[in-house]
């Protein structure tokens, strides 16, 4: 099982590879690509940092805590009818961001986010949308 915080539910769809340093990546490529492989692989839903935070780098300045990301975190929580404590398969996460967040609504949702300019979470949740594959092969 792994622990996600509610934005990075809508992360993993547009992950292409990128990250804060490289055993971020490696993290992130990890669970991504699990998730793709396994998509009935159970997600606890956190508040605050979780599997992927644990390799934020030390040497940047950590978001995890950060009131933004915590707001965003809630934010798409609500969106998605979930809330923290619950634990559910990947594969029902893809249904409900798919019926209750179109990606016209991404630069609303996270409008303080700095990955947002690079365009890949539209990417991913037009992909879901669409009912397209949600997670690309790395």
């Amino acid at each position: 099982m792994y622990s996600l915080r509610g934005h990075h539910l809508l992360c993993l769809l547009g992950y292409e590879g990128m990250g804060y340093s490289k055993e971020y990546a490696d993290n992130m490529t990890f669970l991504h690509q699990s998730l793709r492989k396994h998509p009935e692989q159970d997600i606890s839903i956190v508040e605050g940092p979780d599997d992927l935070c644990a390799h934020f780098p030390p040497n940047v300045p950590h978001h995890c805590t950060d009131t933004n990301v915590a707001q965003r975190d809630r934010a798409i929580l609500e969106k998605l009818d979930l809330r923290v404590g619950t634990t559910l398969p990947w594969s029902d996460i893809l249904r409900r961001i798919s019926s209750h967040i179109h990606s016209t609504q991404l630069p609303a949702i996270c409008s303080t986010c700095p990955w947002l300019s690079y365009g890949t979470c539209q990417r991913g949740l037009q992909r879901v949308n669409q009912g397209e594959e949600p997670l690309i092969e790395l």
